[in-house]
């Protein structure tokens, strides 16, 4: 009963760590849409504060007097379409953290519902191709955990930006790339470095 139980989850497992690596590849791709979202955000900050330094009536353009509420129409309007598809963006990462979040919660579903039949050794044995179901499941665990924490920490940051605050446009960038993880999402690597040849096998 136990070598099936076992065999069980490893089919289900094979799958989740398959769709991990879909979904980190997936995650990195929106997470490099989102940094030039948040470059171009910061931009318009920085054309906002010279536009509010600026006194057009004491300039040649003078001549053209609603040219600074055109101005300024015209950048709330490109603010809001940045913010409007950094908000899109984040809709493509829940989706994506839900994906991995489904997958974890369906392998330790199926492993609590097979507890009664898995004795420490199966749950332990590992072999030079096949890690142990004790080691898999803590690292899809953790996983779930670290995509779960980014797109919180991303979805607060973006709540916090409007388009009449420019101070906080213009540190977005920045405060969007202090929150990269790039030790944890080496580890995820790492860990589907790890299971590797256990995917090919069958």
């Amino acid at each position: 009963m136990s070598r099936l139980a076992v065999s069980t989850l490893h089919d289900v497992l094979r799958k989740s760590f398959a769709s991990l690596e879909s979904s980190q590849k997936l995650w990195i791709s929106v997470l490099a849409e989102c940094s030039l979202l948040m470059v171009s955000l910061g931009n318009l900050a920085e054309q906002w504060r010279a536009l509010c330094g600026v006194r057009i009536s004491n300039t040649p353009l003078r001549g053209f007097p609603d040219l600074e509420n055109r101005l300024r129409s015209k950048l709330l309007e490109a603010t809001d379409t940045v913010l409007v598809k950094l908000n899109e963006k984040m809709f493509s990462l829940q989706s994506i953290r839900d994906s991995i979040s489904n997958q974890v919660s369906a392998v330790l579903q199926l492993y609590e519902q097979n507890a009664d039949s898995l004795d420490l050794l199966a749950v332990t044995e590992r072999s030079t191709t096949t890690p142990s179901v004790a080691d898999m499941l803590e690292w899809l665990q953790d996983a779930e955990r670290h995509y779960r924490v980014q797109f919180l920490r991303r979805k607060t940051l973006l709540q916090t930006l409007r388009a009449d605050d420019l101070q906080f446009l213009e540190s977005a960038p920045k405060r969007w790339k202090s929150l990269d993880s790039p030790g944890a999402q080496e580890q995820i690597t790492d860990t589907l470095c790890k299971v590797s040849f256990f995917l090919e096998s069958r």
